[in-house]
């Protein structure tokens, strides 16, 4: 990974105090193997690139961490203890979830198959587009730790693609939602 552009992505993203907030919560909160992702990350890189409010667009704060127990009941107290420790409106835009258990719902949800994972960062080898794998943690000594396994070179470069190791049908729902949102993307299929 460029290291030019993981420094630009972390200038994009301490410029950001809601997402600063999240994070350092986040951290507080030291849920196993946690991660913040997708359009928390990669939405607020598109608005500084287009020049648009960094919080354009931003519907959530996707929160994934690792926990062998699969149990929903699990789950559920995580996600009550981590809505606990935000307040509002942060309380009700952090979207938490075991990356353990996405392949008991997701293909219920989404009509594709979704294999198990072994760790969250796994969960960005997943993404409809490479542009979408970028997950970020905040070190307890402040730190910014970037994991993109696609590299950032896509996404600073606006250039919306298609997941090369996991294609899915999302992808064309994906891009259209984005283009919309950001018409100077480039869609390469």
């Amino acid at each position: 990974m460029s290291a030019a552009l993981e420094h630009r992505l972390e200038d994009i993203v301490r410029s950001s105090p809601s997402l600063m907030q999240v994070l350092t919560i986040a951290r507080d909160i030291d849920l196993p193997d946690w991660l913040i992702f997708s359009g928390a990350i990669y939405q607020r890189v598109l608005n500084s690139l287009t020049g648009r409010d960094l919080d354009y667009g931003i519907k959530d704060y996707d929160l994934g961490y690792f926990d062998r127990d699969t149990s929903y009941e699990a789950e559920d107290e995580v996600i009550c203890r981590v809505t606990a420790a935000f307040d509002p409106p942060l309380c009700e835009l952090v979207e938490v979830r075991n990356q353990a258990r996405v392949h008991l719902w997701f293909e219920g949800k989404f009509g594709e198959p979704y294999a198990p994972l072994t760790r969250t960062s796994d969960a960005l080898e997943r993404f409809t587009s490479t542009m979408f794998s970028v997950g970020v943690r905040l070190a307890p000594d402040d730190r910014l730790i970037v994991v993109a396994p696609f590299g950032l070179e896509d996404l600073f470069a606006l250039r919306l693609r298609p997941n090369p190791i996991r294609p899915t049908n999302g992808f064309a729902r994906s891009a259209a939602s984005a283009v919309a949102r950001w018409p100077e993307l480039i869609v390469a299929e």
